[in-house]
């Protein structure tokens, strides 16, 4: 058995291998559910991920938002007005993750496939199978 390799700290991370610090960066429920959106989407309002994405709370969105901004993969511009506008969208190093989440949902289709689910949820309301078109940046 191959010996574990030793803590990397770096810039408030500590991992010992690579995909260990890609998972810190996108890991979880909700992280890469907000990137699809942002590159769906391009720019986007804190109400418009709260209403695309109605199971997460203001409060988590909050969080991984900010996450998100801390670790370079999401903009957050702010815009002095009244009442204040603030917008998401992604950085160029957000848009380098997103052939790793498409290839992600892709693995889900396939694996829905593998569950028998295989044109059971083409009614209006169900995410289609064919992948959705991306902007480029």
């Amino acid at each position: 058995m191959p010996e574990p390799c030793r803590i990397k700290e770096l810039n408030g991370k500590t991992y010992r291998c690579y995909f260990e610090l890609t998972l810190s960066v996108i890991g979880g429920k909700w992280k890469p559910i907000i990137l699809n959106h942002l590159a769906l989407e391009q720019v986007m309002r804190f109400g418009e991920l709260t209403r695309s994405i109605p199971e997460i709370t203001q409060r988590m969105l909050t969080k991984q938002l900010r996450e998100l901004e801390a670790d370079g993969l999401v903009h957050r511009e702010v815009y002095r007005e009244v009442p204040p506008r603030v917008e998401y969208s992604l950085t160029r190093l957000g848009y380098t993750i997103i052939p790793i989440l498409q290839h992600m949902r892709q693995w889900g289709v396939d694996y829905e496939k593998h569950l028998g689910g295989e044109g059971l949820f083409e009614d209006e309301g169900f995410e289609c199978a064919e992948p959705p078109e991306l902007l480029a940046l």
